[in-house]
């Protein structure tokens, strides 16, 4: 397969926008071997998306795989009546698009959609696709981050279950925060308790409680992350656990930062 052009036609023009950045920071595209990577890097496109850019939706056919570098992603089900609850996230540590190689080319239940705007590399599934298929090393790499997201997904759901807000709500932040690699978070509290799937009131109040011991700073629809200790320590186990399995399977994934 042969690599795009740089005037390759976008499906969605007005929400992809063109950007240049000589320095990759997905800590998945650094995990794999350095051979692997360059025969991958004629085909990276990088692109700026926009917060509300759906990126595939369910029973759609993956053709392009998204190695977020600054921008989040949630993974999202809907339900029958409407309401949205995430599932999992996705940023600088991960893609968007691994169905297209592990075993289907199609998403089911889920959406991918921009919740942060910001950087990404965008590349056709083909080359990894092939690449997965021949080369052991690299299908290493990622059937261990296929490890990690579901790790993810079943610590999301004990922690859902089982933690308070303020420690969910700081674990959130801190996730965010190391996946778009920024203390700038452009978030509003009716999104964050969409996430959270709880009460925009209980967002607000448990915001004020951190914005008091000066953990974090509010201002209309972004908040600063001031002092990321005061949240670890706040936030509950499920950060830190997520965070060593991500580096077991695929180094410091923060080193990027």
């Amino acid at each position: 397969m042969e690599p795009k052009s740089d005037n390759a036609t976008e499906p969605t023009n007005d929400d992809l926008g063109r950007v240049r950045t000589t320095t990759p920071r997905n800590a998945l595209l650094a995990a794999l071997p350095a051979q692997a990577y360059a025969h991958l890097e004629p085909y990276f496109e990088y692109h700026s998306v926009k917060r509300g850019v759906v990126l595939h939706r369910p029973g759609e056919t993956i053709h392009d795989l998204y190695f977020p570098l600054t921008c989040l992603i949630s993974i999202t089900v809907t339900m029958r009546d409407g309401r949205t609850a995430e599932t999992g996230v996705v940023g600088s540590r991960e893609v968007v698009g691994i169905n297209a190689f592990m075993g289907g080319r199609e998403t089911t239940q889920t959406e991918y959609v921009v919740q942060i705007a910001g950087d990404t590399i965008k590349m056709p599934t083909e080359p990894l696709r092939e690449l997965f298929d021949r080369d052991i090393a690299v299908r290493s790499v990622l059937l261990k981050y296929t490890q990690a997201m579901l790790a993810q997904v079943t610590q999301n759901a004990a922690c859902n279950g089982l933690h308070n807000l303020e420690q969910r709500f700081a674990r959130w932040l801190l996730e965010s925060r190391d996946r778009i690699q920024s203390d700038e978070l452009q978030l509003t509290h009716e999104f964050i308790s969409e996430m959270l799937g709880v009460r925009r009131a209980g967002v607000t109040e448990v915001s004020s409680r951190f914005e008091e011991r000066g953990a974090v700073r509010k201002s209309h629809g972004r908040l600063q992350i001031v002092d990321a200790s005061l949240l670890e320590a706040a936030s509950c186990e499920c950060y830190r656990v997520l965070a060593e399995e991500y580096d077991r399977l695929l180094g410091d994934t923060r080193s990027v930062l």
